[in-house]
């Protein structure tokens, strides 16, 4: 049976564009279109669509006030058409806040090299959303920290909760090694589903969090310095782009920009961030790659890092846990359950590089239990 999705979006010449191509994959049925966002509640309450595409600027209902109404009632994956300027980043970033789970340029020129490989990417996306079934996952992130914000503190505070995946529903049984590791560095690597994901991460760390902390989302260039902007605004800790030489330090996380590569240069004590540009790296698919940036910090910190793999397609981040792992590093990765596509995490998992297998509500606390005592 067909995936069925709903087109929302009030040009017909998109719409249409969007049609041919999703029903050139027999996995895929445009079983509706809307031409607004309150056009699109109403098909989503008649038709049940298992994904919905989402324009942003539309008349009526804009898509960013649909997306908060459709979770609100209706919750189903969402993938947002944006344009790539820092006005598209800002509203797919509040797209993503509302409830969205993904979003894709709407020039397809910019989602990949040639027409057949963008297609096939834009069928991918589709379909791998299409198969997360409304869960606990499609809750807006918005309303998740409005629960957290609600949530009891107790007098020991978070650091120690959740200390074993058997406290937990929906997760491994295994418990996480009890052998004491040294740190000097926390990495995480993701892609789609990953704004949510490291947002859900980053603002449970506190501000004194002693060890810098690099990050590689898959994201289009125009997107890394806004979004990174916004996690800065909402976390304890700073969060910033990376820059090219700067030295890391303790207790900031370090974003790499899009559409270049980001490594880790130097000693333990003084390692630095090298950004260089992708022409360098001809065999990375990826702009930024987490393999080459797990790569780079192996040599760098050997086996002092905590590497974490989120939610997204394929398998980047495998070799690059591979390498750090055969120094002595720990890998995690996310739960299959929470994850928004278990691609990458599948992986590493698959391979026996992932020790542990978390769920992204528990993530934080498992780091600052692992890393903090």
């Amino acid at each position: 049976m067909a995936f069925r999705i709903l087109i929302v979006d009030d040009s017909t010449f998109f719409r249409r564009r969007i049609t041919q191509i999703l029903q050139e994959d027999p996995e895929l049925q445009v079983v509706g279109e809307a031409k607004d966002g309150m056009e699109a509640i109403r098909l989503v309450k008649q038709l049940k669509p298992d994904v919905v595409t989402m324009d942003v600027e539309m008349p009526v209902m804009d898509g960013i006030s649909a997306v908060k109404q459709i979770m609100a009632q209706c919750p189903v994956p969402i993938i947002m058409f944006s344009s790539l300027t820092q006005d598209g980043a800002q509203a797919t970033l509040n797209a993503l806040d509302a409830g969205a789970l993904d979003f894709l340029p709407k020039r397809f020129e910019d989602i990949a090299l040639n027409k057949k490989e963008a297609v096939a990417l834009l069928q991918n996306r589709i379909k791998a959303l299409a198969r997360k079934s409304p869960s606990t996952t499609l809750r807006p992130l918005a309303r998740l920290r409005e629960a957290k914000a609600a949530e009891p503190k107790s007098a020991l505070g978070s650091y120690t909760s959740g200390l074993t995946q058997t406290s937990m529903s929906g997760v491994n049984t295994s418990t996480r090694s009890s052998v004491k590791k040294s740190y000097k560095c926390l990495a995480i690597g993701t892609s789609t589903g990953g704004p949510v994901a490291l947002q859900k991460i980053l603002i449970d760390l506190p501000a004194n969090f002693p060890y810098p902390i690099i990050m590689v989302q898959h994201m289009p260039a125009s997107f890394t310095e806004a979004f990174a902007s916004r996690l800065n605004e909402l976390c304890k800790i700073r969060v910033k782009e990376a820059q090219q030489g700067e030295t890391l330090q303790q207790g900031v996380a370090y974003l790499a920009p899009g559409g270049r590569q980001m490594t880790i240069e130097g000693h333990a004590s003084s390692a630095h961030i090298k950004i260089s540009e992708p022409e360098l790296f001809p065999n990375a698919t990826y702009k930024p790659s987490v393999d080459l940036t797990f790569e780079s910090l192996s040599k760098v910190f050997g086996g002092d890092v905590l590497g974490v793999i989120l939610t997204g397609m394929g398998a980047d981040g495998r070799e690059g846990c591979r390498a750090l792992k055969a120094k002595g590093s720990r890998i995690w990765a996310q739960d299959e359950k929470s994850c928004v596509v278990y691609g990458m995490p599948q992986a590493v998992t698959v391979a026996n590089i992932a020790e542990n297998n978390f769920d992204i509500v528990q993530m934080a606390s498992q780091i600052k239990a692992e890393m903090l005592n």
